[in-house]
């Protein structure tokens, strides 16, 4: 008589992985925890240092099956482009590199899972962190229906010390160390550094945590001159020749680099009510904000100027709060691409020992005419109209002044006497 004997088949989950100590040791942990096969996702966004050697590791540390995808090109078109154009700066600092890949790797996280038909993901996000609730909260928007881990926020590690003791035990290769413990996220549009010496922030960064910079002391003692050309919004050339966008970053990381721009240390306020000390490096899009915002102040009105730096501001919020894929955030790029369509022309900087200046901008759409603004003989302003102007603007605090007064004198004047 032949008996059928049924295989319980294996959960699988599908892991946002990147090589650090975190996602190594998640593996190996989620692995043992629902004895399940453990899938790995690397999305590539322009981190080539924690790319090499990355599928033997994972595949060391314990994973089933490993996919890594190069998408430097959408997250610089989709992502990185549209923050750009909105001039989203975090707390008027934080280019917001890693928080702009995150629902990018979120989108990768729910592609492999349908492909493989698992139920689960998981990420390598502390419980205090902002990263869990841009992972969750894309994911959720994306596939509601799939279930998240965050193995950070139960496991039994309480420290960096004690992961990377495990790390020893059960021999998975990791970079970090208890003299060295950073915590370290990089992409083509920047590099987020925190944990270790830097929760302190009475101490000055130690030289061995900036990865891409010099320090401005050491930069060169010639300046550099570099011209960025847009169109409608986005950098499409540097110093006169096109190139392509992936590229133009790649070029402005290595010469910002080189002479100290781009380093940003900032106590920032987190999505889950804490200060955080952090470190960022982000030539590039440092002289790229610099450079879009000099010729925006060209190109577009004062009051559209105006108005959009306070879009730009709920714009960074978003981003940073992991609503990427929000109604709101879709109806408020329709507002910036609106206002980018004259954002055309080039601009000209000078890069100095950590510093930018913005020395010539042109564009076929300025606003800027020497015959109004000049003092010479060539002068076409009406001096006249002034007058009037002014008196019309003014008008409403004259009238205020005059109230108020006739009010006070009021009050003082004196009662008269009543004689019998």
């Amino acid at each position: 008589m032949l008996t059928t004997q049924l295989v319980e088949k294996k959960q699988k989950i599908v892991v946002a992985y990147s090589g650090g100590l975190d996602t190594s040791v998640m593996i190996r942990w989620l692995k043992d925890k629902y004895h399940a096969e453990i899938i790995t996702v690397t999305g590539n966004l322009g981190q080539a240092k924690e790319l090499a050697g990355l599928k033997e590791k994972a595949y060391k540390t314990g994973a089933w099956k490993f996919y890594i995808k190069d998408v430097k090109r959408e997250f610089v078109r989709e992502y990185i482009f549209p923050a750009l154009k909105a001039s989203a700066l975090y707390e008027k600092a934080y280019p917001l590199a890693t928080a702009l890949g995150r629902p990018l790797l979120a989108k990768l996280l729910v592609e492999v899972a349908r492909r493989e038909k698992a139920t689960m993901v998981a990420h390598g996000c502390t419980g205090k962190g902002n990263d869990q609730v841009r992972f969750e909260v894309s994911i959720a928007a994306l596939a509601p229906d799939l279930k998240v881990l965050a193995p950070l926020r139960e496991w039994e590690f309480k420290s960096r010390e004690e992961e990377i003791d495990y790390a020893k035990r059960h021999r998975i290769p990791v970079k970090a160390t208890v003299e060295s413990p950073y915590s370290i996220d990089e992409n083509i549009w920047g590099t987020s550094i925190e944990c270790g010496i830097l929760e302190d922030p009475t101490v000055e960064p130690p030289t061995d945590v900036f990865q891409h910079t010099v320090a401005p002391e050491q930069a060169p003692h010639k300046p550099e001159y570099v011209t960025i050309s847009f169109e409608k919004g986005i950098p499409v050339g540097l110093n006169g020749k096109k190139l392509d966008a992936v590229q133009l970053i790649h070029k402005l990381n290595d010469i910002g680099g080189a002479h100290g721009v781009g380093r940003i240390d900032l106590v920032e306020n987190r999505l889950v009510g804490i200060k955080s000390r952090e470190i960022y490096e982000a030539p590039a899009a440092t002289i790229l904000h610099f450079a879009h915002t000099e010729l925006e102040r060209l190109t577009l009105d004062k009051q559209v100027f105006n108005f959009k730096s306070l879009i730009a501001q709920e714009y960074a919020n978003l981003v940073y709060n992991g609503l990427w894929y929000s109604p709101l955030k879709n109806a408020l790029d329709a507002f910036v691409e609106e206002t980018q369509r004259t954002v055309t022309g080039t601009v000209k900087m000078k890069l100095y020992k950590g510093a930018m200046t913005v020395v010539a901008r042109t564009s076929p759409y300025s606003l800027y005419s020497a015959k109004l603004a000049t003092y010479r003989e060539e002068d076409q302003f009406d001096h006249k109209a002034s007058s009037g102007f002014i008196k019309i603007f003014g008008l409403p605090l004259k009238t205020f002044r005059q109230v108020q007064k006739n009010g006070l004198t009021r009050k003082k004047r004196p009662h008269s006497k009543i004689h019998s």
